[in-house]
């Protein structure tokens, strides 16, 4: 069984930084890509950020782009997001997913359990 484990989160005021971490078990089912999503309350899972180990290339939705920073470690399993200047709207829970190949961008894969993101105004 694979497991996408998470860490960090929690409640910030706005303006303020978070950093996730996310290990993977087993590294094949993220041995294309690892990201990260976040699904709102009342809406659905949305994509944040991606890097494909290949090339260390990033990837990021619009509304964290400049905010957000992707890095990590293949040879560890290992991805992380560097969350500045949050805003309210970036409250969510945010979900780790690992791929083997395709659109790092789709929400396919395997995910990790879960953390909640709360950003104050």
């Amino acid at each position: 069984q694979v497991h996408l484990v998470q860490s960090g989160g929690g409640l910030v005021q706005a303006g303020g930084s978070l950093r996730l971490s996310c290990v993977a078990s087993v590294g094949t089912v993220t041995s294309f890509s690892m990201g990260w999503f976040r699904r709102a309350p009342g809406k659905g899972r949305e994509f944040v950020a991606a890097i494909i180990w290949s090339t260390n290339y990033t990837d990021y939705a619009d509304s964290v782009k400049g905010r957000f920073t992707i890095s990590g470690d293949k040879a560890k399993n290992t991805v992380f997001l560097q969350m500045n200047s949050l805003k309210p709207e970036d409250t969510a829970v945010y979900y780790c997913n690992g791929k083997k190949g395709g659109d790092p961008r789709a929400t396919f894969g395997s995910w990790g359990q879960g953390t909640q993101v709360t950003v104050s105004s």
